[in-house]
């Protein structure tokens, strides 16, 4: 008997997201992005972002059922996001998903954002081992999680008490006069750059600061640090080399992520890695990710960058997880939760 067929729907921002998972293989996913409307704005504007995944949802549906050779009705379970994210856009997903729930009459997952971009990996790499670590960044999250089961047991160690990951690279491209998101441009630039050129902060590293906040991360500070760097260069007249500067930057970033994950594997005795969500396309990120996890002998699972965004196959695939866990489904009158907490990952 085949595995159950799962359909996954993402709307937690600007991507809308449909695919379609039966164990760990991925039938279809399908993205629509609004990604353009925002870039004017200099960031997402969830109104604008609410309307488009109105218009995308059906499209994108047809789209994923279309490729993947399957009718609607074939469907045994339907998982959404139901946080954390975007109200506007949450709503629109969980209103589809809950309405086709139950227009087939089939069981209503909802599921957690950043838990997905975890899960999205079992797709790519199999099945995961007993206990692993993962780390979760993005535009609104640097997560630091210890997996049993990603089902049912996630437990968060550290997160962000300031600016995420991504949402610092976003801010900085913005302050070096680079499109938005500032993400992909910085990357391109930190290639052609020096990383030691500038020696910018690593927040939360101190001993005074890792007793209380081990495995948490800060980019507030160091996004500052180079606002000033910049000011200081352009005050005396000097040219800003932005090659070096987004090098730098993406240096220290890297480094507190990678040097607090390497350390939490090794306290928990976990010798497998997964990092995961968009800001994991950070090719300084992946860079020093696998060369500080081969020295530390820990197995590093990345999937490839299409599943880093934001996507209904991660949806799928925690949804697929749940469902084989023998987890009650979730009722239909589920609220979003734009703030849901990572040990949450399903309501």
């Amino acid at each position: 008997m085949s595995e159950p067929l799962i359909l996954g729907i993402e709307s937690s921002c600007d991507e809308t997201g449909v695919a379609l998972v039966r164990g760990n293989e991925l039938l279809f996913d399908a993205v629509a992005s609004s990604m353009d409307e925002h870039a004017r704005f200099g960031g997402i504007i969830p109104e604008v972002a609410s309307r488009a995944h109105l218009e995308a949802m059906i499209p994108t549906l047809r789209r994923a059922l279309s490729e993947a050779n399957v009718d609607l009705s074939d469907v045994d379970a339907v998982a959404v996001t139901a946080g954390p994210g975007l109200v506007g856009p949450l709503t629109i997903g969980a209103s589809a998903a809950k309405a086709l729930a139950l227009a087939i009459n089939k069981p209503l997952y909802g599921v957690n954002h950043v838990v997905g971009h975890a899960a999205v990996d079992k797709l790519v790499h199999g099945d995961f081992p007993e206990k692993f670590m993962a780390l979760v960044v993005s535009g609104g999250h640097s997560s630091l999680l210890l997996v049993d089961d990603i089902a049912t047991g996630v437990n968060e160690l550290g997160s962000t008490l300031d600016d995420a990951a991504g949402e610092a690279f976003d801010k900085v491209g913005r302050l070096l006069g680079l499109p938005y998101p500032g993400g992909p441009h910085i990357d391109r630039l930190a290639r052609e750059g020096n990383p030691a050129a500038i020696k910018f902060p690593r927040a939360l590293t101190s001993k005074k600061d890792q007793a209380k906040h081990m495995y948490d991360f800060s980019f507030s500070g160091l996004k500052t640090a180079v606002a000033r760097w910049v000011e200081s260069r352009q005050d005396a007249g000097l040219e800003i080399p932005l090659n070096d500067v987004a090098a730098s930057f993406a240096d220290a970033v890297a480094d507190v992520l990678t040097a607090k994950t390497i350390a939490a594997c090794e306290l928990h005795g976990v010798d497998t890695l997964v990092v995961g969500g968009g800001f994991s396309a950070n090719s300084q990120l992946r860079d020093m990710a696998a060369e500080r996890c081969a020295q530390a002998g820990i197995t590093l699972r990345i999937p490839p960058i299409k599943y880093c965004t934001d996507n209904g196959a991660m949806i799928a695939a925690l949804g697929s997880s749940l469902v084989a866990a023998g987890v009650t489904p979730s009722n239909f009158d589920i609220p979003v939760d734009s703030s849901m907490p990572l040990t949450v990952t399903h309501v």
